[in-house]
């Protein structure tokens, strides 16, 4: 996969693409990362890639030409005929392990980092395929939005993580909320590890973690649920949490 970030601060990047597994998937060729500042194709000689907004109003808006420009080089550049150009914006669509996953198997994607008031609407409507935003509040600019998206996909790709599994039953990868970890020792301040997961049962271990994934999910993100097919024994636990509930709620 080659990764193209456009910004207005790539100094921000160097210390999340240079370590961690992020460096490690580069080590391996799984991805190639390259920060370009967009500022570098302003067309005036004041390199200013902002101006005011038509209408009036607060801030500066994105000029058109420097990100066409860029977007049109780096896809002259690209071996992939139609690389995805993903706008940060908090417009966007909102972010989800899905998109992760469908974003994991693309060529080449780009980023478009914004700041000040906006973009000028004419990159949206002829320049972008995706819209994305990391949640519903405003960053001072695509820059922190453009690397936890890059750090979800490049996770995916083959053989950066070591273990094909490992990825597999994240929290929202299988669609709900992965089960509860634990570690030596197993009994720390009178604090014990469940004791199915000390018994080398994989049967009734892998039954604690399916039953606990959805426990999980029911009571921190119920919404998960929602258009989630449970199978007769996930049915099954699932009435059993609400009665726990209920009961709970009863004695306080």
């Amino acid at each position: 996969m080659k990764i193209d970030v456009l910004t207005l601060f790539p100094e921000m990047f160097p210390g999340v693409l240079n370590n961690s597994i992020l460096k490690r998937a580069e080590d391996i060729k799984a991805v190639s990362y390259r920060v370009v500042n967009f500022r570098d194709y302003a067309d005036n000689k004041h390199h200013t890639v902002d101006d005011y907004p038509y209408g009036g109003g607060a801030g500066m808006v994105l000029k058109p030409q420097p990100i066409f420009d860029a977007v049109e080089d780096l896809t002259a550049r690209s071996e992939t005929e139609n690389p995805r150009v993903i706008l940060l914006c908090p417009q966007g669509a909102r972010y989800n392990q899905k998109k992760a996953e469908e974003l994991a198997q693309s060529e080449h994607l780009i980023f478009i980092c914004g700041h000040y008031e906006g973009y000028d609407e004419r990159i949206r409507e002829h320049v972008v395929t995706d819209e994305i935003s990391i949640g519903d509040f405003v960053l001072t600019g695509g820059e922190l939005g453009a690397m936890v998206i890059i750090d979800s996909v490049v996770r995916l790709l083959p053989d950066v993580l070591g273990n094909e599994q490992s990825h597999m039953k994240d929290s929202f990868s299988t669609g709900l909320l992965e089960h509860p970890h634990y570690t030596r020792p197993a009994d720390f301040r009178d604090m014990k590890v469940p004791d199915v997961l000390l018994s080398g049962n994989h049967r009734l271990i892998d039954e604690w973690r399916a039953k606990e994934s959805l426990r999980r999910t029911f009571i921190r993100r119920p919404d998960l649920l929602e258009d989630y097919l449970l199978d007769d024994q996930q049915k099954k636990w699932l009435q059993e949490f609400v009665k726990e509930q209920e009961t709970n709620q009863k004695d306080k």
